[in-house]
């Protein structure tokens, strides 16, 4: 019996993400290539591997079992391409970095400027997500490096502590929290509007506490730290803020730091993440250098 892997791709994809859109999207074909594919891929196996008699697609006891199969047939295949092409050149054909928002940017760029300076051939992407959204991206898409904030140890990984970051809790110097004369309470805090950043992730998946949220009715949710600071310069709330994106107004008074008796600093240590079964290549490898020379010389 013979089936191509391009079958199993459209299956695998199609199950990712959904939607034969999305599976469309992912692997950057029409929708009807998708199904196509799907379907052949039954009439290939004579089994039937979807359920389409509902409002989604979901996969038979069939399909599940040929799906988890054929991952590992997909994963050896990527595998071997990609000790194929290390192999005859040495760089890699494409590297996915993705990192956290919260987290500078300035690391990520400086070493990607760096790659671009030195004629790396490898195309690069870098993908910027937050909180639970980051890791379930590096798994989701099986990218190559991460940079992440909170991270749940895996055992297929290798994670590398780079310095700790400090945050504070900011408010406009002309808002309410600014001038109680006192140390804030959780009360006072409810009384006004939180900002805080959207989790990137699946909302199924998300952990709790992970955003330092103050349990507050009125919560409002930002797309960036960029928009949030913007939006803590307004007096719009008060929120949670990496230093170093506020160190400036800071300075100026326009933000002050929110005495709180809970606390109104927290340190946390950010990892550099990589895969252990598919080891990095040359672009690889000089990335992760570069990305850890960045961060040490912050």
């Amino acid at each position: 019996m013979k089936f191509d892997l391009e079958a199993l791709a459209a299956l695998d994809a199609l199950v990712r993400t959904g939607s034969v859109a999305g599976a469309a999207q992912a692997l950057h074909k029409v929708g009807s290539a998708v199904s196509y594919q799907v379907k052949k891929l039954e009439d290939q196996l004579r089994l039937p591997l979807l359920d389409r008699s509902g409002y989604r697609l979901r996969l038979t006891p069939e399909g599940e079992a040929v799906l988890n199969e054929g991952r590992r047939l997909l994963q050896q295949a990527h595998q071997l391409e990609s000790l194929a092409q290390q192999l005859a050149s040495g760089w890699e054909a494409r590297l996915l970095l993705v990192v956290d928002g919260i987290l500078p940017l300035e690391d990520s760029l400086k070493a990607l400027k760096t790659l671009a300076d030195e004629g790396v051939p490898t195309r690069v992407q870098l993908t910027i997500e937050f909180l639970s959204g980051v890791q379930q991206r590096f798994e989701r898409d099986e990218a190559d490096l991460m940079l992440v904030k909170d991270y749940q140890p895996q055992a297929g990984d290798r994670a590398l502590a780079l310095p700790e970051l400090e945050c504070l809790l900011c408010v406009a110097a002309g808002h309410p929290l600014a001038h109680l004369g006192r140390a804030a309470r959780l009360a006072d805090l409810h009384a006004h509007v939180e900002l805080a950043v959207r989790d990137s992730g699946d909302t199924r998946q998300q952990r709790p506490n992970e955003s330092h949220l103050f349990g507050g009715e009125r919560v409002f949710f930002l797309s960036g730290f960029v928009a949030k600071r913007q939006a803590l310069q307004m007096g719009m709330g008060f929120g949670w803020m990496p230093r170093y994106l506020v160190e400036e107004p800071l300075a100026s008074g326009e933000l002050r730091e929110l005495d709180f008796e809970g606390g109104s600093r927290f340190r946390f240590t950010p990892w550099l993440v990589q895969r252990l079964d598919r080891p990095l290549g040359r672009a690889g490898q000089r990335l992760a250098e570069l990305l850890q020379a960045a961060v040490s010389t912050r």
